[in-house]
């Protein structure tokens, strides 16, 4: 007799809880209007009764009764085991330092990596300073534009004294004629 169950395949997302792993089901799904094909991923809780699910695993779960509130499935079987590489932090603590530190080199090689190093700082004060030589130059440039301005103000204050100056003598010469 056939199961009329629902069954998926789908990978082991997280295996972090007691006896139930999260699985991830991707369904390609073709858009109404535009025919574009959607990956639609919908995640699962489903119960590992002997835990011996891995995150990577690609699993078959069935439909069943209700577990718990989200649990609803659980895995029929295990199709794919994922690959687990075991590193020890020795190795790697290893080659962190192997990139991180050079191995010794002779002394005459050393002496160059000196030199390169003094350039290097030069190069960096050279391009710490050129900021601040910048904003000096900058501020004398402002400086310089508003010593026009202020002088321009002034001259254009002068001759309006010069005007007003000016017409009350024209308006005194009005009633004499």
């Amino acid at each position: 007799m056939e199961s009329k169950r629902k069954s998926r395949l789908g990978q082991v997302v997280s295996d972090k809880m007691d006896k139930t792993v999260v699985v991830a089901v991707e369904t390609p799904k073709r858009h109404p209007i535009y025919k574009k094909t959607l990956k639609r991923v919908v995640r699962y809780k489903a119960h590992d009764e002997k835990n011996q699910c891995q995150v990577g695993d690609k699993v078959i779960i069935v439909e069943t009764r209700p577990l718990s509130r989200e649990k609803r499935w659980r895995v029929a079987e295990i199709v794919a085991k994922a690959e687990v590489v075991e590193i020890s932090p020795e190795e790697i603590a290893r080659e962190d330092l192997a990139k991180i530190v050079p191995e010794k080199k002779t002394e005459e090689k050393a002496e160059p990596e000196v030199k390169a190093e003094a350039e290097t700082k030069e190069e960096v004060a050279e391009a710490e300073a050129k900021p601040a030589k910048k904003a000096r130059e900058k501020v004398t440039e402002t400086k310089a534009r508003e010593k026009p301005k202020a002088e321009k103000k002034t001259a254009k204050a002068k001759p309006e004294q010069t005007e007003a100056e000016e017409k009350p003598e024209a308006e005194t010469e009005e009633p004499e004629a």
